[in-house]
């Protein structure tokens, strides 16, 4: 909800730190990967209820997760760059909720739940994308991307901020989490929603048709 909102004060810092490590040969692949190993860190942290710790590496994590589109656009973007940056982010946002799960058993169905609700989210996040990039849709809302990026009420910025706030309150995990479950079935429902609004085009899909039909006609003859 935020994230598009903030990028006119996140990019310029970014992109500097960007420029300044491109230029002394990181790549973006290998700050990209450095964010996942510490990812990894935080939820291990997490795991043994050292909250605290888990937080600060948290911090740095997204940190990284900035950094690498700003270092791939002082550089070269690639598509294996974009695909890792996706994949990693999703497993980041499943590590962590799994990881206040192996600290307290009482979190185990919360934390559940959150992940279903981020499974869901995550399908018509990726499902919206394809479907973007197969009509040529394309937006800058979010900085520039490697897919098409849809706005919502769950976004890097709100998730980030709830695991925050299950650091910090460890107590009340699971009251977090389901209220941020909702969150993310609203983001869901919504992008389902505009999904239809756009890509409801009967008259195209019967061109289609009939350009398919016409087609095979041809290859009969």
């Amino acid at each position: 909800m935020f994230d598009a909102r903030l990028r006119h004060l996140i990019d310029p810092p970014l992109n500097k730190t960007g420029h300044w490590l491109a230029g002394r040969g990181i790549t973006a692949n290998q700050i990209t990967s450095f964010g996942l190993l510490l990812g990894v860190l935080a939820g291990l942290a997490i795991s043994f209820e050292a909250y605290w710790l888990g937080l600060v590496i948290l911090l740095v994590s997204r940190l990284m997760d900035g950094l690498d589109g700003a270092v791939a656009r002082a550089s070269h973007k690639t598509d294996l760059g974009g695909y890792l940056d996706i994949v990693f982010d999703f497993i980041f946002y499943g590590l962590i909720p799994l990881s206040f799960a192996f600290a307290r058993p009482e979190n185990a169905l919360p934390a559940a739940v959150l992940l279903m609700a981020f499974y869901a989210n995550g399908a018509s996040f990726l499902a919206y994308s394809i479907m973007a990039e197969k009509r040529n849709i394309t937006t800058a809302s979010h900085g520039s991307k490697s897919l098409y990026f849809t706005g919502g009420l769950a976004e890097a910025g709100e998730t980030f901020a709830v695991f925050a706030a299950f650091c910090l309150f460890p107590n009340v995990f699971g009251w977090i989490a389901y209220g941020f479950a909702a969150v993310t079935a609203l983001t869901t429902i919504s992008r389902i929603i505009l999904a239809i609004q756009v890509f409801d085009d009967p008259k195209e899909d019967s061109a289609v048709s009939i350009g398919t039909a016409r087609d095979e006609g041809a290859d009969k003859e």
